[in-house]
C-alpha cells in the first residue's frame, strides 16, 4: 500500500461541522456497546496514590468524523471540568481495506479495549498502528496488537524506547502500579520511522491519514495525527486536555513548543474536532488555551530573568492563579514548567552575551539541525 511523503496535501473528505455543541451531542451512549460494557463489569475502585488507575478505565468510543473515531475514558468528561488527570486518549480510523490506530494505551487490558471497540465496528484488518510519542502509556500496548500491523514512529520515540525501556517501565509502575500488568511489557520496533518535518499521507482506503512532525512540543519526537481532510487532529501529550489543564514541559523547550503549537493552530480549521492525550474530544480552543499558558509562562520568565531573579526566586514567585484549578498545578507548573522555562531562558541570555562580547558561541545548543524530509521521497507499505 503507498504512503506518500507530501508536504501539504490531505484529501479533502467530507467531515460535517463539529462545534462545541454537536462535540457534546455526539457523545456515545456507552450503554450500546457490549465492549464498554464487559469493560465496566471488570473495572475495579480507584487507587489515590496513583496518577490513574488503569484498571478502573473503561474506554469509549465516539465518531467524531465519518469511519474516525474518538477514544477515551468514560469518565473524562466529569474529570477534566474538575481539574482531575485522566487516562490516556487515542482513536482509531477505518478505511475500506484497513483500520489505523492511534496509540495503543498502557497495558494489556485497555489495548484490549481498544481492540474490542474497533471490532464492534469493523472486521476490516489493523495494518497501521501511530505512536504520538514515547511515552508508555501511549506506546506499550503495541504488543498486544496484530504482529503484521506497522508501527509508526519518530525516530526519537524509537530511539528512546530501544535506549531506556526497563527504566521507564520501571517509573511508570511507580506511578501506576505494580499491579497494572506492566511487568509482562516488552518493546516492538517501529516499522516506519519518520525524521523531523516528515510529513506523511497513508491511503486506508476511502480515507487518508496524515501524520506529521512539526517539531518539538512536549517530546522530541511528537507526531500529528489528522483526519477527514484536516478536520479531526490527534495530539497526543502536546495538547493534554481541556481547561484547566495545561502543558507538562517534562523535556522542556519552552520555545521549541510554543512555536510547534502556533504552527499547529495555523492549519486547524476553526471547526476542527481535537482529540487530545487524554480527555474527551474538544474544540480548536483547547490549543488556543494552551498557547495561551506558553506564552504566559514565557511573559512571566522573561521578566524575571530582565529583573536578574534567582531560579528560587522566579519559581516562588512565578505563580499563575488563574490555572490553580488543575488539581496537579503545583506539580506541573511550580515544580516542572517554571524551572524548566527558567533554565531555558538565562542559558539563552547567557548565550547571547557571550555572543554581544565577541566570544564564540560555547556550550550546548538548544535543538539541533533539521533534517527535511523530500517532498518527492516515496515508500510502499
Amino acid at each position: 500500500m503507498p504512503i506518500r511523503y507530501a508536504v501539504a496535501t490531505a484529501c479533502m473528505l467530507a467531515a460535517g461541522s463539529w462545534h462545541e455543541d454537536a462535540l457534546a451531542q455526539g457523545a456515545p451512549d456507552p450503554a450500546s456497546s457490549a465492549a464498554y460494557r464487559k469493560a465496566a463489569s471488570a473495572r475495579t475502585a480507584e487507587d489515590p496514590k496513583l496518577v490513574w488507575t488503569a484498571s478502573q478505565v473503561a474506554l469509549v468510543a465516539r465518531e467524531v468524523a465519518p469511519n474516525v473515531f474518538a477514544v477515551y475514558a468514560d469518565d473524562a468528561p466529569q474529570k477534566t471540568a474538575a481539574g482531575i488527570p485522566v487516562a490516556t486518549s487515542g482513536g482509531f480510523i477505518i478505511g475500506d481495506r484497513a483500520v489505523m490506530i492511534i496509540d495503543t494505551m498502557l497495558n494489556r487490558q485497555l489495548a484490549g479495549q481498544v481492540m474490542a471497540l474497533v471490532r464492534e465496528r469493523t472486521k476490516n484488518p489493523i495494518r497501521y498502528i501511530v505512536n504520538t510519542s514515547y511515552h508508555g502509556d501511549h506506546s506499550y500496548g503495541n504488543q498486544f496488537f496484530p504482529a503484521d500491523a506497522q508501527i509508526i514512529q519518530h525516530r526519537a520515540t524509537q530511539d528512546y524506547i530501544r535506549q531506556s525501556f526497563a527504566k521507564d517501565v520501571a517509573f511508570m509502575t511507580r506511578h501506576f502500579g505494580s499491579n497494572q500488568g506492566l511487568a509482562e511489557l516488552k518493546p516492538v520496533p517501529a516499522s516506519v520511522l519518520l525524521e523531523d518535518k516528515a510529513d506523511i499521507t497513508v491511503d486506508l482506503g476511502g480515507q487518508h491519514a496524515r501524520i506529521r512532525h512539526i517539531g518539538f512540543a512536549q517530546t522530541a519526537g511528537d507526531l500529528w495525527v489528522t483526519a477527514a481532510g484536516g478536520k479531526v487532529v490527534f495530539t497526543g501529550n502536546p495538547v493534554i486536555a481541556r481547561a484547566p489543564a495545561f502543558p507538562w514541559l517534562l523535556d522542556g523547550h519552552l520555545r521549541e513548543s510554543l512555536a510547534t503549537m502556533k504552527a499547529l493552530r495555523a492549519t486547524l480549521p476553526a471547526d476542527a474536532v481535537v482529540v487530545p492525550g487524554h480527555g474527551e474530544p474538544a474544540t480548536v480552543k483547547v490549543v488556543d488555551d494552551h498557547i495561551a499558558y506558553l506564552d504566559r509562562l514565557k511573559q512571566r520568565i522573561e521578566e524575571s530573568i530582565a529583573a536578574r531573579k534567582s531560579r528560587d526566586e522566579t519559581v516562588s514567585g512565578a505563580g499563575m492563579p488563574e490555572y490553580t484549578g488543575y488539581r496537579i498545578y503545583p506539580w506541573v507548573h511550580l515544580q516542572v514548567n517554571v524551572p524548566a522555562a527558567y533554565d531555558e531562558q538565562e542559558l539563552k541570555r547567557q548565550q547571547r552575551n557571550y555572543t554581544s562580547g565577541g566570544l564564540r558561541r560555547s556550550g550546548p545548543r538548544l535543538g539541533g539541525p533539521v533534517r527535511l524530509q523530500s517532498a518527492q521521497r516515496t515508500a510502499t507499505m
